[in-house]
């Protein structure tokens, strides 16, 4: 079994446990240097926060670890597909590469699928179900220029 397998493996088994606990199947784990520095949990249930899926959880520990929002050197291990929330986190953070054991596809009879919002976020902005609306401020542009300033 390669460490792959061994790590997913770990994700499976954090979520089993959180199924026990009366939580959401879904469990990961995140590896920075062949050594497991986070695992987490979905923790939806006990704060009613709909960002505390498995992935994310694991991403806020390793930051406040390590001091930084960069994760370059981490991977990522997931119970279950990430969703576009997690999947966009792990962008913004840098992970380098993320495995997961179950798809979309496996969770669709049991509605533990996201590949709904997939699609959405294909679609351009006025075609999407949410609507969004982009109403540009005389002054908004000048909150990143002043961001910039402070940076140097």
């Amino acid at each position: 079994m390669s460490s792959h397998d061994e790590y997913l493996q770990r994700a499976l088994a954090l979520a089993a446990d959180s199924v026990e606990q009366g939580g959401r199947p879904f469990g990961a784990v995140i590896v920075r240097h062949d050594e497991i520095v986070a695992e987490a949990v979905n923790t939806i249930h006990l704060n009613g926060d709909p960002t505390a899926h498995a992935e994310l959880n694991g991403i806020r520990e390793v930051s406040a670890h390590l001091g930084s929002a960069a994760l370059r050197d981490c991977t990522v291990y997931a119970s279950g597909q990430p969703c576009p929330m997690c999947l966009s986190a792990m962008y913004l953070t840098g992970v380098k590469a993320v495995y997961f054991a179950n798809g979309n596809q496996d969770g669709e009879e049991y509605k533990l699928s996201t590949a709904a919002i997939y699609q959405q976020l294909q679609l351009p902005l006025e075609q999407q179900s949410l609507p969004i609306h982009h109403l540009p401020q005389p002054n908004g542009r000048k909150l990143y220029e002043r961001w910039v300033q402070k940076q140097s």
